[in-house]
């Protein structure tokens, strides 16, 4: 059984990662409207991520016979002025994202729930990489895309992702 202030965590957090998808649609949004086709791509297959990792979270809460209630997701509130600015945003969300899961990851310690700190190590590993592509994509941008054909290529070299499933068993 996990304990209630843990299972209350992780329903926020499923709340958390379903926004971040949402957000991530945004920006692909963002990018689409401004042709950057790369860039939508990159943001659209995150937006997927950001998805299963809810699905993720949920389907462990209901493997350990707790309900789950969903709640309002928010949507984002974003003003872009450049390019580069929804990749600062991002770089700011995924750190945002990866205290909260040390938060839960911190109070099943506490009440010594290794089942769920199993099932959160992959989530710690995935926020070390998810917040250093934020971080590469960054530099990236400052590194290339001061010119016309800098942005091109860093927009073409993004348009190459393609989603891959989590491969976490739960």
């Amino acid at each position: 059984m996990i304990e209630k202030d843990v299972v209350a965590l992780l329903m926020k957090q499923v709340n958390k990662e379903f926004y971040s998808a949402y957000l991530y649609l945004d920006i692909a949004n963002y990018y689409a409207d401004q042709g950057l086709d790369g860039f939508e791509n990159w943001f659209t297959i995150q937006a997927q991520e950001e998805r299963d990792h809810a699905l993720l979270m949920r389907q462990y809460l209901l493997n350990n016979a707790e309900p789950v209630t969903l709640t309002e997701i928010a949507a984002p509130d974003n003003h872009f002025e450049t390019y580069r600015d929804p990749l600062a945003a991002v770089l700011k969300h995924e750190q945002y994202i990866t205290a909260s899961i040390n938060e839960i990851y911190k109070t099943a310690s506490g009440h010594h729930d290794y089942r769920t700190l199993q099932f959160l190590d992959w989530f710690v590993k995935e926020q070390g990489e998810e917040e250093k592509n934020a971080d590469d994509n960054l530099k990236k941008y400052d590194l290339f895309a001061g010119d016309s054909k800098g942005l091109f290529m860093l927009d073409n070299e993004l348009k190459t992702r393609v989603y891959a499933a989590p491969s976490l068993v739960l």
